[in-house]
């Protein structure tokens, strides 16, 4: 691998990633100090902006999907889909949601339930049924769209438009390519690497805790930092293997393994537990969610301070959080999303995955809120990493849906660290998008390093604050991407003529 192939948006991004550990293992009180009142700033000031935000992607990406230029293929004319339909799906998940698919599905639900309720009492009837309606609007199509409205510009540009594989050539038409190609192109490459690095090294700091925490409800293996860092080593070597097979035989038979254990677990849960409870739950919380969509989506009460500090700690954090990882996922979506039309690609990316995740909290959830609801276990006493654990502890076969949870979180684990060092290395070497498996390999090795240091010094609050500080900026440059993209489309003109039952697209010659 020569250097010369490696982009300056590297060494900058790495010297800007290390002085920021080094802060952290230095003056960790200091550093979440400062990034603690800076994220309790912008949730106080910027709340109604990230709500209307968010609110505004998804509309645009409705838009789209019902535009005149649905049928655009992300590719060429003749391409077709690289990957089949569950692979795509499966690796979508891999990079999307990952840990969060195990733990928050347990944690969250029986959070809003019994502990801080969105609207109600906590314990009371009314709090046990907005309880999955607020999960499913945290982890829904919202979240998916700020990752489809990236993931598509990315790919429209890369792939159907022949621009390098950056961030900032998508803003070419707006911007122009020499400011693309300029310094504030590599301003833009540089924070879309930071935003990606300090999000997946502080989810990679956690989820080893987290293993750590599954390991020791299972087998009574202590918690502590020998524990994790032998955690991180072994996912390390995992994931750095997977990195350098490639996405073909590396992530895909990762996320397709992935998937099929959740999908036992899943199964497993639902007939063993609450059957009827948790398809009633199911119900009620699609028609409370459908019913309340753009209340919930637009909510601001300002005169109620326990509400409004519910929707900063939840809802403000969690847009946040997506758009924070919207250039780590957005780019590997738009990889692995190549030659699907944009009608395709939305469909996909916002309905599929979001019923998924539908599924899996109300099995969950509802499985954990039944067990406390009824005075059997007080599933909301335990924390995030152990509640699921806690959860399963209770019905039959625990022992053996608790042991897959584990080897699901390593998978997910790896997945997401496999799926960043392929982001990472297209972003420092200039848009390839087939990065050497040296370069994966050493964002890897980086990655996993970052994690370490944060678990040592306990700074992966202040890491995870830096991450919410990194979305203010980047939620900038996905405006100026969605904007990009429609001049590019407009400028295509595409039309439909409609030829019996037949829609034929045709672009509209100058």
């Amino acid at each position: 691998m020569k250097l010369k192939s490696v982009s300056s948006v590297f060494w900058v991004a790495l010297a800007i990633c290390v002085i920021f550990v080094a802060f952290g293992a230095f003056m960790p009180v200091q550093t979440e100090q400062v990034t603690g009142n800076i994220t309790t700033f912008i949730s106080t000031y910027f709340s109604w902006y990230y709500l209307l935000l968010i609110m505004i992607i998804l509309v645009i990406c409705v838009y789209l999907l019902f535009s005149r230029y649905s049928s655009i293929k992300l590719g060429k004319e003749d391409e077709d889909p690289e990957f089949s339909l569950p692979s795509w799906f499966a690796m979508l998940f891999s990079a999307g949601m990952g840990i969060g698919l195990v733990f928050w599905t347990t944690a969250e639900p029986i959070s809003h339930a019994f502990n801080s309720a969105p609207l109600s009492q906590p314990g009371s009837d009314q709090a046990i049924e907005e309880a999955l309606q607020y999960s499913f609007f945290h982890w829904g199509i919202h979240a998916w769209a700020v990752y489809a409205i990236v993931a598509l510009t990315f790919a429209y540009f890369n792939f159907h438009k022949g621009y390098p594989g950056l961030v900032s050539a998508t803003l070419t038409p707006l911007i122009g390519e020499e400011r693309a190609q300029g310094i504030f192109g590599k301003m833009i490459d540089v924070l879309a690497v930071i935003a990606t690095v300090t999000g997946v090294a502080a989810t990679l700091g956690f989820g080893a805790m987290q293993i750590n925490e599954g390991l020791g409800y299972l087998f009574n293996i202590p918690s502590n930092f020998p524990i994790q860092f032998a955690i991180i080593a072994a996912s390390t070597v995992l994931f750095t293997w997977s990195a350098w097979a490639g996405i073909n035989k590396g992530i895909k038979r990762l996320s397709n393994l992935n998937m099929s254990l959740a999908g036992i677990i899943l199964l497993a849960l639902f007939i063993i537990g609450p059957t009827l409870y948790i398809l009633n739950m199911f119900t009620h919380s699609v028609g409370n969610y459908i019913a309340n969509f753009f209340e919930m989506g637009l909510r601001l009460p300002m005169n109620d301070e326990s509400q409004m500090a519910w929707i900063t700690d939840w809802t403000i954090f969690y847009w946040a959080w997506w758009i924070s990882w919207a250039p780590f996922v957005g780019i590997f979506i738009a990889r692995v999303s190549r030659g699907r039309t944009i009608k395709e690609f939305i469909i996909g990316v916002l309905a599929v995955p979001s019923l998924v995740m539908f599924i899996f909290f109300t099995v969950f959830g509802a499985s954990a809120i039944n067990l406390e609801a009824n005075g059997i276990a007080q599933i909301s006493e335990y924390a995030t990493e152990t509640a699921t654990f806690a959860m399963l502890e209770q019905y039959p076969f625990g022992y053996l849906m608790s042991l897959f949870t584990v080897m699901i979180v390593v998978i997910f684990f790896v997945t997401s660290a496999d799926s960043a060092t392929f982001v990472l290395g297209m972003l420092s070497t200039k848009g390839n998008i087939h990065p050497a498996g040296f370069v994966k390999v050493s964002w890897g090795v980086i990655l996993s390093a970052f994690a370490v240091i944060m678990i040592y010094t306990g700074g992966v609050q202040s890491i995870q604050n830096m991450l919410i500080v990194a979305a203010l900026p980047f939620s900038v440059v996905i405006i100026l991407m969605t904007w990009s993209l429609f001049i590019s489309l407009n400028e295509e003109r595409p039309r439909y003529k409609n030829q019996g039952n037949r829609r034929l697209f045709v672009k509209k010659q100058d």
